[in-house]
């Protein structure tokens, strides 16, 4: 593997601006995977006869799935190559994605949204791992940055692309076009990227069960958690049913939602580069919490 240094001529190679794309267009198709439910709310409750309090539990299924995996997934994962344990999890995300196109009910999706939970919800954290594993720490900032740029990017590209296409093709084929993305993505993977064995080095004895007793005890790892746990849950609260709300609350048409999503997209697009270079320079904490600094 090629090592990191940031070089006054170059900051990255060409190597790692390719695991860069890679990681981001990762992060994107799993979250859009996990956005585009949101949107396609209004559709789906109708298409399937379903209550809202059924829908929230096809969208919390996603979530409860990808939590327990995660804590599953913590005491393994740095004992294979990060390159096979990603493509593992993430062709099961694929296959998730497949059965969620393919659904053709209430449960059937449900059990498809769990199948997506499931694995998709350790991608994203076996790709933040090959980021600490592939880059220093004077440059992370701006390469998450770009990675969590994805989030916008689903907003301005994909759940607008996916909206037109619910809106003329019927809702399957939105998840249809993740999986075709992704399973082409994967391929890439597959082929151009390198194995990521550096972790391997440092071995350890600990049984995996202990090892995660030993992480979720440590004080300062739990306040972390706990922190990220509640921001997230925070958005998440809110964000599946904004498009329910947005057209029987606030009259907004099922066609301009696209436009809705794009200018929050393209905000968070501008602004992600420029927050991960600032922590880079500033430092991630006063970034994070101004105030406090």
């Amino acid at each position: 593997m090629e090592t990191t240094g940031v070089s006054k001529q170059r900051l990255f190679t060409s190597y790692q601006v390719f695991v860069i794309a890679v990681l981001a267009l990762i992060q994107f198709t799993v979250v859009l995977d996990f956005m585009i439910i949101s949107p396609l709310g209004a559709i789906l409750m109708e298409e399937l006869d379903i209550q809202p309090a059924q829908f929230g539990w096809v969208v919390s299924a996603y979530a409860f799935s990808a939590g327990a995996s995660g804590l599953l997934a913590a005491g393994f994962a740095d004992k294979f190559d990060r390159k096979k344990l990603l493509l593992f999890f993430y062709t099961g995300f694929m296959a998730g994605t497949v059965l969620c196109a393919v659904a053709t009910g209430y449960y059937f999706l449900l059990v498809a949204r769990i199948i997506t939970g499931l694995f998709g919800g350790v991608v994203s954290s076996i790709g933040y791992a090959i980021v600490t594993d592939l880059f220093a720490l004077n440059v992370r900032g701006r390469v998450m940055g770009f990675i969590q740029m994805a989030f916008a990017v689903s907003q301005v590209l994909g759940i607008p692309i996916g909206l037109y296409l619910a809106n003329h093709y019927g809702w399957h084929s939105t998840f249809w076009m993740i999986a075709v993305f992704g399973i082409l993505l994967g391929l890439v993977i597959a082929v151009y990227m390198k194995p990521v064995r550096q972790h391997l080095v440092v071995r350890t004895h600990q049984q995996p069960f202990m090892h995660l007793i030993k992480t979720v005890s440590n004080k300062k790892y739990l306040q972390a958690f706990l922190a990220t746990t509640l921001l997230a849950t925070g958005g998440f609260m809110l964000m599946p049913f904004s498009s329910a709300f947005n057209i029987h609350n606030l009259g907004i048409s099922l066609d301009d939602l696209p436009l809705l999503y794009g200018i929050t997209g393209v905000s968070a697009m501008v602004l992600s580069p420029l927050i991960g270079r600032a922590s880079d320079q500033l430092g991630k904490y006063r970034v994070f919490l101004p105030v406090q600094c």
